[in-house]
């Protein structure tokens, strides 16, 4: 089983090497925004992190609708115009989730650069989107799902499903 604990330990490590003086935090709901959070925090950054939906870019939106991406809505508390950001995610699959949120960061402004860090890596692609930190590798079959869960406290856990 994956402790979800270490792994954050190890992604605020690739984080902070990722870091400019200027870059942005945004995390990718839910799991992805939970991580950026906690980040902020331990990196001790300024502001508040941004939170982004894929919900309205998905390629699946006719079947799924607004339920997909946790049911959080983008909120960019900055200017996203010739910004620094690091994109966070729990869980990184198809890719499919990624290309819709780097169209709804877009619709906000055009950023500087755009870095992916995520918790899990776990292959699978169907889209040519990889990761400029993960803080693991892991194989799974298709059949199986992985959640990040956060516990009342803010620790980290993982569901595995399937």
């Amino acid at each position: 089983m994956l402790d979800a604990e270490a792994l954050y330990l190890e992604l605020l490590r690739g984080v902070r090497a990722l870091l400019k003086s200027d870059t942005r935090l945004v995390g990718i709901t839910s799991g992805g925004a939970w991580l950026a959070e906690r980040l902020q925090a331990d990196l001790q950054l300024p502001g508040k992190p941004g939170v982004i939906s894929s919900a309205m870019h998905r390629d699946d939106f006719s079947k799924r609708g607004m339920v997909s991406g946790g049911g959080g809505q983008t909120a960019l508390a900055f200017d996203v115009n010739g910004a620094d950001i690091i994109l966070l995610d729990d869980v990184l699959y198809t890719g499919r989730t990624i290309r819709a949120v780097i169209n709804e960061l877009f619709d906000f402004g055009r950023p500087a650069a755009v870095k992916l860090a995520v918790l899990v890596d776990r292959g699978g692609r169907e889209l040519p989107i990889q990761p400029d930190f993960a803080a693991a590798r892991v194989a799974l079959p298709a059949t199986q799902k992985l959640e990040l869960a956060r516990s009342d406290a803010g620790a980290f856990s993982f569901n595995v499903e399937g």
